[in-house]
């Protein structure tokens, strides 16, 4: 059936593209986060262990957000593996690390999120879609979040 929620279809295909972005990068991010919280080891184990445990179960919820957020602009949403790794910026680690640079990497991969979120929010907001402007704009605030932990983490 024909959506009509007041967006043109090159407006909504720039916004759902820019959500299946986003989600790839998500999804990315679960999954590196979750193999830390398997792999991680070291004085800071404990601590750690948690740590990673509540980012990918937030990351995990939000990967439904997302594709919600693509279905309710009327379009499919990129499911596979392949569409995933063509879609996203964030590089597989593909060794094990120590602590330390595993959370090196989970920061500076969400702060990537976060510039690109901002830029992404300029540009829903400019094809007229404020709607998905808002839901950037709030998952923004999580990433910063994590980036915040983790980077004091990092602190000494």
């Amino acid at each position: 059936m024909k959506i009509n929620i007041g967006l043109t279809k090159a407006s909504t295909e720039k916004v759902v593209e820019i959500l299946s972005h986003y989600l790839a990068d998500s999804y990315y991010l679960y999954l590196k986060t979750h193999n830390f919280h398997w792999n991680v080891t070291g004085m800071h184990f404990q601590n750690l262990h948690k740590l990673f445990d509540e980012q990918y179960n937030a990351l995990f919820a939000s990967l439904d957000e997302i594709a919600e957020r693509i279905r309710s602009l009327g379009e499919f949403v990129p499911g596979t593996y392949i569409q995933m790794k063509d879609l996203t910026c964030i590089k597989e680690t593909k060794e094990i690390q120590k602590d330390k640079e595993m959370i090196k990497i989970l920061l500076d991969d969400h702060e990537s999120v976060v510039r690109n979120l901002r830029n992404w929010i300029e540009e829903a907001n400019g094809a007229g879609d404020v709607g998905t402007g808002d839901f950037l704009t709030a998952r923004i605030e999580e990433h910063e979040k994590i980036a915040w932990m983790l980077r004091s983490h990092l602190e000494d």
